[in-house]
């Protein structure tokens, strides 16, 4: 589960909420494109389309994410995804589900399956704080993710977002690397239940032999009912 613009999608999903409260759900959708496709620290494509649909009701979750390369099909790939919060106290929450990795385009249609369990919440003064296990079944491979946040609003309609995350993986055949990426986004509220942004990222990783630095930019359009 990737998504390239969690605080926008945030406040749209709560926007929507409020409207949404007699009928208990929302629908959030996402269409960013990315200049390099970087997950965990490894890049797997340059120009990307990757859009996304997310519904929630209740606590639960669910939604699929595609990456679309632009010039090269042969990369695509497909993350069904489902969840359930809880929450810990006013302001933080555990997240707990599992994502279904699909790729189509490989000559054997690689899958590869992955649980997760973290926390999120507000540290205060704008600030937002995340911890994540995900655990992958087939190669054994296990992540720990730690992301910190802060919002701050420009104007009536638009809001400047720093972001912060450390990776550690670590595989049962080796190949332990460390990870981090720091980016910076603007996001803008178009109307009641549409916003944009556009986001620049700079990301890094100490695997031996691998340059591992990146930096890219992405942009697009969220929608949130």
């Amino acid at each position: 589960m990737k998504k390239t613009a969690a605080l926008l999608l945030a406040a749209l999903v709560t926007g929507s909420n409020l409207g949404a409260q007699e009928s208990s759900y929302s629908l959030t959708m996402d269409f960013p494109y990315v200049s390099d496709y970087v997950f965990r620290g490894i890049k797997y494509a340059d120009d990307a389309i990757q859009p996304s649909i997310e519904f929630a009701s209740g606590d639960f979750y669910a939604g699929i994410w595609i990456s679309e390369p632009v010039t090269n099909t042969a990369l695509n790939e497909y993350d069904f995804y489902a969840g359930y919060g809880v929450a810990i106290n006013d302001t933080w929450a555990l997240d707990f589900g599992a994502t279904y990795y699909y790729y189509p385009e490989t000559s054997s249609g690689d899958e590869q399956f992955e649980p997760f369990i973290g926390a999120s919440g507000d540290l205060g003064g704008g600030v937002s704080g995340s911890a994540y296990y995900y655990y992958e079944t087939e190669f054994e491979v296990s992540t720990f993710q730690f992301g910190v946040g802060y919002s701050a609003e420009l104007s009536d309609t638009s809001t400047f977002d720093l972001a912060a995350d450390y990776g550690f993986v670590s595989a049962s055949g080796g190949g332990d690397y460390n990870y981090y990426s720091l980016s910076t986004t603007i996001n803008y509220t178009l109307n009641d239940s549409a916003g944009a942004y556009f986001g620049l990222v700079y990301t890094d990783n100490d695997i031996a032999g691998d340059d591992g630095s990146y930096f890219y930019f992405m942009t697009g359009v969220s929608i949130g009912f």
